[in-house]
């Protein structure tokens, strides 16, 4: 279901757009050197001894307008979750009211508004809690014009491959999706919606979106201007565990499931990533014998070979307890993908082929969830 009713638009406290998301994992700088040389990132800033944090190292990657940051972080988190994504940074106008307006509809401040600067300028900072153990920093530059925020310096090492290597062109951060237990979606959707005045954006349920053994729901919620798109999942019951279910077991509850990365051409994004060496997700036929047969009665046509489409490359997160085993490594279950905006129910059926090629899906009683 499309929704074209985006609600009053807010008087003031404008989300303007992804600004970074943040990784704690076991090694901070094997996760920035793997992204970089995998999937075209290249280093932008630093945070550490060097540069006086002796509580975070932080290695500030970059590529197009998408920005991510492993951090080191051990502690009862990286043992509940495994590496993954612990934050989510929206940049924003006006910081203190959308503080103030989550405040009043009952939001949990992680931490109250604060300022920090350096020669560069001012940037002001909360943190609210969302689903799982996720949180959302809001970031307001105050006339800011460092390369990343106050407290970051350049790179200590650039890696001379990298400029050797093909450019993977991964534009802007599509989407973040959160996975929940079965009957939890509609609450955390509706967190977005009444505390930081969001809408709904598009949603399935499993009427929809399924196949033989499982299925989903998910809810899409955006920012008024809709340049952040959060979906969130959950599980429906089936025949099979789905790897919605799969991903919340293996995580110890909800949190972040993948992130959609933009390009405007998947063709050479796709072979340029499979030239760095880049691990993909093991599309069934099936898939591609679906897009055919829906292809034969659409509005639009491909010019580029089917058989040489692959639309959902897929990495784990490097660390010492990483293995190169699908989606049953409890230590990293997130995946990445890179798109151009396709059918997403296709694209449920294609990673839900994968994964019963990987035998990762396992029988369920009558009742049990997709």
């Amino acid at each position: 279901t499309t929704y074209s009713d985006k609600g009053a638009k807010p008087e003031r406290g404008r989300f303007l757009h992804f600004h970074s998301v943040t990784f704690w994992v076991g090694n901070a700088k094997q996760a920035a050197s793997f992204y970089c040389s995998k999937m075209g990132f290249e280093p932008l800033a630093y945070r550490g001894l060097e540069t006086g944090s002796r509580e975070v190292v932080s290695h500030v990657i970059k590529q197009g307008k998408v920005s991510c940051h492993p951090q080191d972080k051990m502690g009862d988190h990286l043992v509940k979750h495994g590496d993954g994504v612990k934050d989510i940074a929206f940049e924003v106008e006006d910081c203190d009211y959308i503080v103030q307006k989550a405040r009043e509809r009952g939001a949990k401040i992680v931490r109250e508004p604060w300022v920090e600067q350096d020669k560069f300028g001012k940037v002001k900072f909360a943190v609210l809690q969302t689903y799982g153990d996720t949180t959302h920093t809001l970031v307001e530059k105050m006339n800011y014009t460092g390369q990343f925020l106050p407290g970051y310096e350049a790179p200590v090492f650039m890696d001379p491959l990298l400029p050797k290597l093909p450019k993977c062109s991964l534009e802007i951060i599509d989407h973040i999706v959160g996975n929940q237990p079965d009957q939890e979606m509609v609450s955390a959707s509706e967190w977005y919606l009444k505390n930081l005045q969001f809408h709904r954006f598009w949603s399935v349920d499993d009427t929809q979106v399924h196949t033989e053994y499982s299925s989903l729901r998910s809810i899409v919620v955006a920012n008024y201007e809709e340049s952040i798109k959060m979906p969130i999942n959950e599980p429906a019951p089936g025949k099979k565990k789905s790897q919605i279910q799969e991903y919340v077991d293996y995580n110890g509850g909800a949190g972040v499931q993948h992130i959609a990365l933009n390009t405007q051409d998947i063709i050479t994004a796709i072979r340029h990533l499979r030239e760095r060496g880049m691990e993909f997700l093991s599309v069934p036929s099936t898939y591609y014998k679906q897009l055919r047969e829906k292809l034969k009665t659409a509005k639009i046509k491909v010019k580029e070979n089917i058989d040489v489409l692959e639309v959902r490359p897929r990495k784990r997160l490097p660390a010492a307890r990483s293995s190169p085993n699908r989606c049953k490594d409890p230590a990293a279950p997130l995946f990445l993908e890179c798109i151009q905006p396709g059918n997403f129910k296709l694209t449920f059926q294609g990673f839900r082929g994968g994964a019963e090629t990987a035998g990762n899906l396992t029988d369920l009683e009558t009742n049990g969830c997709g």
